[in-house]
């Protein structure tokens, strides 16, 4: 069965990524819709061709485009029952169940924008979110308190009007039975004439940030965005047609939009999706050998988790690809993972606000540690603080170009917020906040966020890289790099750790890290703080927010 890949693009194989990074470009339609133009396209072409694979730990389904077609345009008919038009602002907190799909896709079919929201967000989340970006309707899981904190978010609202609806079995009060309600409906749904549906420049999707650094903001995608996905899942994860693409990601991050959607469905391979209630890295391994899942994606939390396992008891003859992003890839996890499975670990980077902008590309020979080089049609600089662009080996802030034009994927800009906006996107650049160095051959290497930088004796101290030399530890399962403040030195770096199985923190393992880290890196980035915890603080996305720890330690200093 073909993909569709060559009604998007002007060009599909590539020998070189030379000749890719300057002759590949997307060709949206005017008014494309990914839910008519791809999916309902593939339904009316290859009714019976396999679009998801889903499971939990009870039960699994397969997923036709045929059935996506259906599904999808009674979850239209059931939002427009309820009053949901274009351009009204909708939630999605729906964790992995496979409904996030037919809701997604029915809201692209009404012009509605879709927000999706992890499960984990509690009260005074949910009442920042209606109040910011104005939400008229949310459907979310019923387990985990979710709908009780979502009640408890419109009460503090007062008179605040949400259209509430759940996933489950049970009725609630006040509540709309959303599986109930879609069986009821039309598996119909007339697509509007092109003129009358949506523009590529509306609004489709609205991502919240992580808040790694601060609040949460509204990022604004338009209907073009999956279509620039095609360069994430082709061309860095590498998906096949017909194979069976697994990227780790709740449906609340958009690492679930990089991996769970778009690009794998244009590039013709379907998606694998586990929905497990709590993760469990030899359960993870068994759903994904036992189903035959063919390219994967995980950020590199998950891989160390992975390589903590004993891998030779899962059958990994179908895998044939695997990236990570979301993160730094810690050389140490890269090697692991090469030993048992025999596959390169092809890293990226990215973020909320574009697609993969900078990987390691099938024609590259990846330098573990290193986030690649730039994906075509982004022109992508290194900028110190007065503005200058970097040398080869110096460090600066990864910028993207955008005088010329938005290049494909990147964001429309924050909702509601045009200073952040601007302080984001000025004279001709977006400014990612990420700070990394660029080697003689082109290759970009991560050093950290701008927020994160600890600056020690005058020395300027990325945490990335103290980070990869205390995991290398055979003793460190994950490691936040901080900078503390220093009467003498201005700050010294801290390690806050957990550590794997079988260890037990004491002053003699302390010692033992801190002189590890010297023999593996400059001695003068060692931790001489160095505290034991049974978890990091983490982003509702999974990134570790080291935000978290600077300010508990400056509260208890």
């Amino acid at each position: 069965m073909s993909s569709l890949l060559e009604k998007f693009v002007n060009k599909v194989e590539f020998d070189s990524y030379h000749e890719y990074k300057e002759n590949f470009h997307v060709e949206p339609p005017n008014n494309f819709n990914f839910a008519y133009d791809v999916v309902d396209e593939y339904a009316c072409l290859y009714p019976e061709k396999k679009a998801m694979v889903w499971c939990n730990d009870d039960e699994d389904y397969t997923f036709t485009f045929k059935d996506l077609k259906e599904y999808s345009n009674r979850a239209a008919n059931f939002f427009a029952k309820y009053g949901v038009k274009a351009g009204d602002r909708v939630m999605l907190t729906l964790k992995s169940r496979y409904d996030f799909w037919f809701c997604i896709l029915g809201l692209h079919k009404l012009g509605a924008i879709t927000i999706p929201a992890t499960h984990m967000l509690k009260t005074k989340d949910i009442v920042y979110r209606l109040q910011k970006a104005g939400i008229k309707m949310v459907v979310c899981i019923a387990e985990e308190g979710v709908p009780e904190y979502f009640d408890e978010a419109c009460a503090q609202l007062g008179d605040y009007e949400l259209i509430k609806s759940f996933v489950g079995d049970q009725d609630r009060d006040g509540w709309l039975n959303f599986r109930e309600e879609i069986n009821n409906m039309s598996p119909e749904f007339q697509r509007p004439s092109r003129e009358d549906q949506n523009s590529n420049e509306d609004i489709s999707l609205i991502y919240f940030s992580s808040g790694t650094t601060g609040m949460p903001k509204m990022i604004m995608h338009d209907y073009t965005y999956p279509l620039a996905h095609i360069i994430t899942a082709k061309y860095w994860q590498n998906v096949l047609e017909d194979g069976l693409h697994y990227t780790v990601a709740d449906t609340g991050w958009a690492k679930a939009m990089w991996g769970q959607i778009y690009g794998q469905w244009i590039a013709g391979s379907a998606i694998f999706v586990y929905d497990y209630d709590r993760f469990d890295a030899a359960q993870m391994l068994e759903k994904a050998s036992t189903h035959g899942v063919t390219t994967f994606c995980a950020p590199p939390t998950i891989y160390r988790f992975l390589i903590k396992e004993d891998l030779s008891q899962y059958d990994f003859s179908t895998l044939q690809y695997a990236v990570t992003a979301g993160e730094p890839l810690n050389p140490e996890v890269y090697n692991k993972f090469k030993k048992f499975t025999d596959l390169q670990l092809m890293e990226g980077f990215g973020q909320t606000e574009c697609v993969i902008c900078i990987a390691n590309f099938p024609w590259m020979k990846p330098r573990p540690g290193s986030m690649g080089k730039p994906s075509p049609r982004y022109e992508i600089s290194l900028m110190d603080a007065d503005g200058n662009t970097c040398e080869v080996g110096e460090e600066g802030e990864i910028v993207i170009k955008t005088a010329d034009g938005k290049p494909p994927g990147l964001f429309s800009g924050y909702y509601r917020d045009k200073e952040k906006t601007e302080r984001a996107w000025y004279d001709g650049y977006y400014h990612t906040g990420d700070t990394a160095w660029m080697d003689e051959d082109g290759y970009f290497w991560f050093v950290g966020r701008n927020d994160d930088m600890i600056k020690s004796s005058g020395y300027r101290i990325g945490p990335f890289e103290v980070e990869s030399a205390v995991i290398s530890h055979p003793a460190v399962l994950e490691c936040a790099i901080t900078g503390v403040p220093h009467p003498i030195r201005g700050q010294v770096v801290k390690a806050t750790v957990v550590l794997t199985k079988g260890y037990k923190p004491t002053d003699d393992l302390k010692k033992e890290i801190q002189n590890h880290v010297k023999q593996v890196t400059a001695p003068y980035k060692y931790p001489r703080v160095m505290e034991f915890v049974d978890e990091l603080p983490k982003t509702i996305s999974g990134k570790i927010r080291r935000i978290e720890i600077r300010e508990k330690d400056q509260k208890d200093s």
